[in-house]
C-alpha cells in the first residue's frame, strides 16, 4: 500500500513536471522569438533549489513541483515600465497573444506527437473496438435490457452516426449519464428504432449502459485436472452461451460464473462449426492469494498489435486527439450546464492513481495517458478563466476590438474572480479525489 502510493507520487510528479515542462517552453520559446526579454524560466514554484544563468534568463528547479513560469520583462501591468523594447507590453497585442497561446499548443502538439510515436512503434487496442457496434450480452435490469437489447443485436445508428463502431459508442456513452440516446438496432434482417438512457454510476458517476461488445470466448488453454478438461473442453473451443443464454463476450462468462457461486451451469460450445451443450460445475480455487470460482480455462484476448507507416500514425494519432479534444469539451459543457456530475472531475490525488496504474500496467498504457493529460491540459489552460492563458488572451481579444488598453483596476478585478476561481475549484477537486478514494461508491 505505502509502496504503491509513493510509485504513485513519483509518477505524477514526472507527468505534470513534463507538462509544465513542455507547456512554459512553448511561452518560453515564442517570447524568445520576437525579442521579449525572459528573466526566469522555472520548473516548479517556490523556494529556487537549482539553477544556471545564461544571458538574461535564470533556468531554475524550485521547491514546489506542481506547477512552473515563465517570467518576462514588463509582463506586470501594474509595473513601472521602463520604455525596453524588450518588454512583454511593448509588443504588439497580436504578439503577446502568439507568446500566450504557445503553452497551450505545444501541450497539444506534445499529445499528437506521444499518440504518433506510440502508433508507429506499437499501435494496440482490443480488437472489438475496430469493428462494428455487435452486442456480445447484456445485464439484467440494466438500461440496455430496458430498451429491448439482446446479445447478436447490431447498432446500425448511434445518434447521427451511422454504422458505428465499439470505440464512437463507448466515449457516448461515458458522457451521456441520465441522457437518452436515439438508436436503430438490426436483429434477424429486421430494423427497429431503440432509445437507450444510461444511468451515472461508480464513484465518477459517468455513464453506464450494460451492453457488452461481441468478443466470443474462444479458450486458448484447457487447465488439466480442473472441471473444463473433465468434461471435454480443448482449446479452440468457443463458448457461446450459458444456460440457454446467448453470450458473445467471453469476460462476460467469467463474471457469470463468479456470481453463480459454485452453482453448476450448461455451457453452449461451438467446435468445428457445431453446437453443442456441456455441463460444468466450477471449483473454488486459489488465484493470487484470492478465492475464486473456476472452471479451468484462459480465453484467447484478441488485440490488434501492429506498427503502423508514419502516415497513418499520424493520422490515427490526429484522429484519436480530436476525438478525445472533443469529448473533454463535451464534458466540460455537461458540467457546467449540469448534465454530467462533477465527480467526474480528478485533482492530483486522482491523477496520481491514475498515472500510478498506468505505469503499472505498461509503456503503451502510460505513454497513452500521458498523451491524454496533455491534451486536457491545453484545452484546459485555452478556456477564457481569468489567470489562464484562455482569460489572458480573451483580454487581449476584447483590447484589441476597443483599440485600446483596459484600466489597471479592471485588470486587478478580472485576475482576483480568475484566483477565487482556481482556489474553489483546486479544494473541490481535492475533495473530490478523497471521496472518491475512501467512499467509492
Amino acid at each position: 500500500m505505502v509502496g504503491s502510493f509513493i510509485t504513485d507520487a513519483v509518477v505524477v510528479v514526472v507527468v505534470l513536471g513534463i507538462m509544465i515542462f513542455v507547456h512554459e517552453l512553448g511561452h518560453f520559446m515564442a517570447a524568445k522569438s520576437f525579442g521579449v526579454r525572459v528573466l526566469v524560466f522555472s520548473l516548479g514554484f517556490g523556494k529556487r533549489l537549482l539553477h544556471f544563468t545564461k544571458g538574461d534568463t535564470d533556468y531554475r528547479i524550485s521547491a514546489l513541483p506542481f506547477g512552473g513560469y515563465v517570467k518576462m520583462a514588463g509582463d506586470d501591468p501594474s509595473g513601472v515600465r521602463q520604455g525596453d523594447p524588450g518588454e512583454f507590453l511593448a509588443k504588439p497585442r497580436w504578439q503577446r497573444f502568439l507568446i500566450v497561446l504557445m503553452g497551450p499548443v505545444m501541450n497539444i502538439l506534445l499529445a499528437l506527437f506521444l499518440l504518433t510515436c506510440l502508433y508507429k512503434f506499437h499501435f494496440q487496442k482490443p480488437a472489438y473496438e475496430e469493428q462494428a457496434a455487435v452486442l456480445g450480452d447484456v445485464e439484467e435490469d440494466s438500461p440496455a435490457e430496458k430498451a429491448g437489447l439482446a446479445a447478436g443485436d447490431r447498432i446500425v445508428r448511434f445518434e447521427g452516426l451511422r454504422n458505428p463502431k465499439w470505440e464512437d459508442v463507448k466515449f457516448k456513452v461515458l458522457t451521456s449519464a441520465d441522457e437518452k440516446i436515439s438508436l436503430e438496432v438490426e436483429r434477424d434482417g429486421q430494423v427497429a428504432n431503440k432509445s437507450l438512457t444510461p444511468r451515472a454510476e461508480g464513484p465518477d458517476r459517468i455513464g453506464y449502459a450494460g451492453w457488452y461488445p461481441c468478443a466470443p470466448g474462444v479458450i486458448d488453454t484447457v487447465e488439466p485436472g480442473l472441471p473444463a478438461s473433465q468434461v471435454g473442453l480443448i482449446p479452440g473451443d468457443q463458448i457461446v452461451g450459458l444456460d440457454g443464454r446467448k453470450v458473445l463476450y467471453w469476460l462476460r462468462i467469467t463474471s457469470l460464473l463468479q456470481n453463480g457461486k459454485g452453482k453448476q451451469v450448461q455451457l453452449s460450445v461451438l467446435r468445428g462449426g457445431r453446437e453443442f451443450q456441456v455441463s460444468v460445475k466450477p471449483r473454488l480455487t486459489q488465484v493470487m492469494g484470492e478465492k475464486r470460482w473456476r472452471i479451468g480455462i484462459s480465453f484467447h484476448s484478441d488485440m490488434v498489435v501492429r506498427s503502423q507507416p508514419w502516415r497513418s500514425a499520424i493520422t490515427a494519432a490526429v484522429q484519436d486527439n480530436v476525438r478525445n479534444c472533443a469529448v473533454t469539451v463535451d464534458v466540460l459543457g455537461k458540467i457546467l450546464s449540469r448534465r454530467m456530475s462533477a465527480r467526474s472531475l480528478s485533482g492530483p490525488i486522482g491523477i496520481a492513481q491514475i498515472s500510478g496504474e498506468a505505469y503499472r500496467a505498461g509503456l503503451p498504457e502510460f505513454v497513452m495517458l500521458v498523451s491524454f493529460i496533455s491534451l486536457q491540459l491545453g484545452v484546459f489552460n485555452l478556456l477564457p478563466i481569468p489567470v489562464l492563458d484562455g482569460g489572458v488572451m480573451l483580454l487581449l481579444l476584447i483590447e484589441g476590438l476597443i483599440r485600446r488598453d483596459l484600466s489597471i483596476e479592471i485588470k486587478e478585478r478580472f485576475v482576483q474572480v480568475g484566483v477565487v476561481f482556481l482556489l474553489v475549484l483546486a479544494v473541490f477537486v481535492m475533495y473530490n479525489d478523497v471521496v472518491k478514494t475512501f467512499r467509492p461508491y
